[in-house]
């Protein structure tokens, strides 16, 4: 429940507010004391507040995480309390929740189907609770429910059910610590996700680098290439299947796509100059990338069916770092057109170009978020790096961190956090980048821990999720 007082709609309401309000002001005026008024409602609404429903608040950062109860699972002892690691895990790394300690813990679950001790956990202050458990499935499966508990209302708000094969287990921890980040805060979640990114190692004169990718936690790590190309800038479809990439296969760049679910590597294309950061649209049809000819940066569209180019900008400037909005509507990139290295937003088509950065400093590598509603950014001034949001028409620019060197911003699938590269000022020379995550709000900066030095993240939209039916 929310109680807000709007005094200059107040006259527009007044006939449904004393009515749904206050039943009992049924001689109220127009002349009343507007701040006896005010003063009525605050007191309503701190007499009802008890009464309102478990919610998170994800629209600033949130200072003090909802304490959550989450005991082990029951019925299968040692995956019951692996499943509930990857779900306390994935929670607490969000930043809005705090798992309780197990050891204060007053009631112990042994039946998830029975109503908890509702007492025994307001006794140590949690909010909610999670109860599950696992069992094995007659095809040697496993048979895997929870339950989420509003501890204050004393009522169960979510559950549900998977069947799933054992070595799936880590993925139903996932998809339950989504099921309830989206009961808590109204969002989806995006833990169900996975990363790809640039795995570099050797001496810093000359570097591996080869495509790795991990879930969104870092488990279940696997190196794609050997190393033997270098390679740059993946970037996943939205459908999760390919992965495009750079190669200097031979020295000479080139694109690639990959293929996870069979392995097999296939040449987009040998391109005339140099190509940059490929890019799929929303539907996984179109490619876009950056193509230097002759000293001149233009950006490019390339249909995959037919492999047919068109080129979209032509302009005497550098234009670079393209990346569609999720409506494939427009195009946001950067470029020096007007002078100095800032941010611009186009029709897909590449008419109607209009500047959107306007604050100090050179703005670049601009990534659409999955919402559409803002654009990040890597932001340069006065030798210092920064990742930061704006809206899609420019204004209300944020600035997220501050670093010796961070860039390269890539969103989760829900738009509420940014995974980025950053190279610290006095790294060893073994020692040389790292990948972070941040939300929007500028709070919750986390390493994102990579076996090896990483560098050009990019995450996956939520992966195709199975489980429909209560199987996954």
């Amino acid at each position: 429940m929310t109680c807000w007082v709007d005094e200059y709609a107040l006259e527009f309401k007044i006939a449904s507010l004393y009515y749904v309000v206050a039943p009992q002001l049924i001689h109220l005026t127009y002349r009343f004391d507007m701040k006896r008024f005010f003063l009525f409602l605050m007191v309503f609404c701190a007499a009802h507040s008890a009464q309102a429903e478990l919610r998170i608040d994800i629209t600033r950062g949130n200072v003090n995480p909802l304490p959550i109860a989450l005991p082990d699972f029951t019925g299968e002892t040692q995956l019951g309390a692996d499943i509930m690691r990857v779900i306390s895990d994935d929670l607490e790394r969000s930043g809005l929740f705090k798992p309780i300690d197990p050891r204060s813990f007053v009631e112990r679950i042994k039946d998830s189907n029975q109503v908890p001790r509702f007492p025994d956990w307001q006794g140590i202050s949690a909010q909610a609770l999670v109860t599950g458990d696992v069992r094995r499935a007659a095809d040697g499966g496993l048979e895997v429910q929870f339950r989420l508990w509003d501890v204050l209302a004393e009522k169960q708000v979510a559950g549900k059910s998977y069947t799933t094969p054992e070595d799936n287990w880590r993925r139903v921890g996932h998809l339950i610590a989504d099921q309830i980040y989206k009961r808590l805060t109204g969002e989806n979640g995006y833990f169900d996700s996975r990363i790809v990114y640039i795995a570099e190692s050797g001496n810093f004169r000359k570097r591996t680098k080869r495509l790795a990718i991990m879930d969104q936690d870092g488990a279940n790590h696997m190196f794609l290439t050997d190393g033997a190309d270098l390679v740059l800038t993946p970037r996943f479809d939205p459908n999760m299947q390919r992965i495009i990439y750079l190669s200097y296969e031979g020295r000479k760049p080139s694109v690639h796509l990959y293929d996870l679910e069979t392995g097999r590597v296939e040449l987009l294309g040998n391109f005339d100059g140099m190509s940059f950061a490929p890019r799929f649209s929303p539907d996984g049809r179109k490619v876009v990338m950056t193509i230097a000819k002759n000293g001149n940066s233009e950006i490019y569209e390339m249909t995959l069916a037919n492999r047919q180019m068109r080129q979209i900008t032509n302009n005497p400037a550098i234009d670079t770092s393209p990346s569609y909005s999720p409506d494939g509507k427009y195009i946001t990139f950067n470029s020096d057109r007007g002078g100095s290295q800032q941010l611009y937003v186009m029709n897909a088509d590449g008419s109607n170009a209009r500047r959107i950065s306007f604050g100090d400093g050179k703005y670049g590598t601009p990534v659409w978020s999955p919402r559409g509603d803002l654009v990040a950014f890597t932001k340069m001034k006065g030798g210092r790096f920064h990742i930061g949001i704006m809206r899609p028409d420019g204004s209300g620019e944020r600035i997220l961190t501050d670093s010796f060197l961070d860039e390269g911003p890539t969103w989760s699938p829900n738009g509420r956090v940014i995974i980025f590269t950053r190279q610290k000022e006095g790294y060893t020379r073994s020692d040389l980048s790292r990948t972070y995550s941040i939300d929007l709000t500028g709070y919750n900066l986390r390493e994102v821990m990579t076996p090896l030095d990483a560098s050009d993240p990019a995450w996956s939209p939520l992966l195709e999720n199975p489980c429909a039916g209560g199987k996954c």
